[in-house]
């Protein structure tokens, strides 16, 4: 027993020290995606979506507070990737180490669950994981670029907004997928994976031609969305949010399609008003369209107990099982 229960304090730090290993590696490379496609902003090079913060939430959501050091590690790992480790650096790497834990902190608090099947759920992510806890990381890290006298007070603001929707959308777009991977356990029936392999063929068309076409069509995305969302619920409406944003980035940061002749501030504000409004719309009506199902599914099932408890009763049975007294017999009792 002593022997058992040796090994086993052994195995946990080292299933820890792996965690901590993992969740690092998994930020450093998702930053380094996140680095592929930048934008200019003010003279300050921000990306228009920073995968890491969706990493780290997803990660705090599943592992809990104890992957932290992670986050920290493969935060670290990116900026010694771009720049020296200056005091300032390491200003950057405490809020972006920060944002998420705080993000996770408000999630947890407000009893988010991550299967994303109630519409508090998406709403909490929304408001709490993107917007509000990616205020902490997109504030020390524009003030930092302040104090140093790497942006003017007059751009500040820009540099700002830019630094906080690029985190926000990394946990908008990022966070759910992961978390949908995270429960992936059978695969859907042959007949859904008919419709699932006619809907990919037709986003792979018909996405690449609005994010391209010199003809503003970003809308067309949307009937596609609708369409995964009612069919696939979040499966289906987050992995085709996700592909649509990667196109419409690299669009963007190429300057080709849509955002052909618009100066880099406007360049900026429509790729982020596009990929906001596509993953709100993904998520929010996927969780409503979740949230019907499941009540309709309750609904049924206590139909069901009520029509089986009824025949139980037709039957001449009580709800437990036991028989009823026979008619007339308390009657007989008494005259006996």
């Amino acid at each position: 027993m002593a022997a058992v229960e040796a090994s086993q304090d052994l195995r946990t730090p080292v299933v820890l020290a792996l965690q901590t290993l993992a969740v690092a590696a998994c930020y450093y490379a998702s930053g380094q995606l996140g680095l592929l496609r930048e934008l200019v902003v003010e003279g300050s090079v921000v990306t228009p979506i920073w995968p890491p913060t969706g990493v780290s939430v997803a990660f705090l959501l599943i592992l809990g507070l104890r992957c932290w050091p992670g986050i920290a590690l493969g935060a670290f790992g990116v900026i010694l990737s771009l720049t020296s480790p200056t005091p300032s650096a390491l200003g950057v790497l405490a809020g972006n180490t920060a944002a998420p834990i705080v993000g996770y902190l408000l999630l947890r608090r407000a009893g988010f669950r991550t299967d994303l099947a109630r519409l508090r759920d998406g709403l909490a992510l929304v408001f709490l994981g993107a917007f509000t806890a990616m205020l902490v990381s997109s504030t020390v890290g524009a003030g930092l670029l302040l104090v140093t006298g790497k942006v003017e007070w007059t751009s500040f603001w820009a540099v700002w907004l830019a630094w906080w929707v690029g985190d926000a959308m990394g946990v908008l777009i990022v966070t759910p997928v992961l978390l949908l991977l995270s429960r992936v356990r059978r695969p859907l029936r042959l007949s859904r994976w008919k419709e699932a392999t006619g809907l990919a063929l037709i986003a792979c068309c018909l996405v690449p031609l609005a994010a391209h076409s010199s003809i503003s069509v970003l809308f067309l995305v949307y009937p596609l969305l609708i369409w995964a969302a009612l069919r696939f619920q979040l499966a289906g409406s987050m992995l085709g949010a996700l592909f649509a944003s990667v196109l419409a980035t690299v669009a963007a940061t190429d300057r080709v399609g849509p955002f052909e002749r618009l100066t880099r501030v406007e360049v900026m504000i429509k790729l982020q008003a596009f990929n906001g409004a596509m993953a709100l719309t993904a998520l929010i009506l996927s969780a409503v369209i979740t949230e019907q199902i499941n009540t309709r599914r309750s609904v049924q099932q206590a139909c069901q107990e009520l029509v089986e408890v009824l025949e139980h009763l037709t039957a001449g049975e009580s709800a437990d099982g036991r028989a009823p007294v026979e008619e007339g017999g308390y009657g007989r009792r008494q005259d006996e």
